[in-house]
């Protein structure tokens, strides 16, 4: 079983809720997940596990712009070495702002500098417009069980 990590940034609770759901789905798909405030955690420790995924609320109109809890986190991600490291970005913002959920734009294009490796497209990590419904729980749980099976298959690749 694969060890997986979620950090996320969440002012209101929507991103908080929103990785909530994520992680049922990396469970569902045979996950052993931990869950952290990115507060509570720090760039090194993604290195034990096997899977990362960042999300971040997105603040700024005209700019992207992390969450201010995560700014020195993504600050501290230049120093580690993510080289094939499976990984993953999401994030709640509002499709007003010019770059709807930036800070996931921001997350992606980081954690493919430092070498890792995204299971997904550059640009297509999950994004929540809004506070979270019924809906979108149900589709954070089958992104985060697709974003198992993607990771399973790097495996036997």
């Amino acid at each position: 079983m694969g060890k997986a990590i979620v950090v996320y940034a969440s002012e209101t609770g929507n991103t908080e809720s929103v990785a909530e759901e994520v992680v049922k789905g990396l469970e569902q798909g045979g996950l052993d997940v931990t869950l952290k405030n990115v507060e509570e955690s720090n760039p090194k420790e993604l290195l034990e596990y096997d899977l990362m995924l960042l999300a971040s609320s997105s603040w700024g109109e005209e700019e992207k712009e992390l969450h201010e809890s995560m700014v020195d986190f993504y600050e501290e991600l230049k120093g580690i070495d993510l080289s094939g490291k499976p990984a993953a970005a999401f994030g709640c913002g509002d499709m007003e702002y010019t770059y709807f959920c930036g800070a996931v734009d921001l997350l992606e294009e980081r954690l493919e500098e430092r070498g890792a490796k995204l299971l997904h497209n550059l640009g297509d990590g999950f994004r929540v417009d809004g506070d979270p419904d019924q809906d979108v729980s149900e589709s954070a749980q089958t992104w985060g069980k697709q974003m198992a099976e993607n990771f399973q298959k790097t495996l036997s690749s």
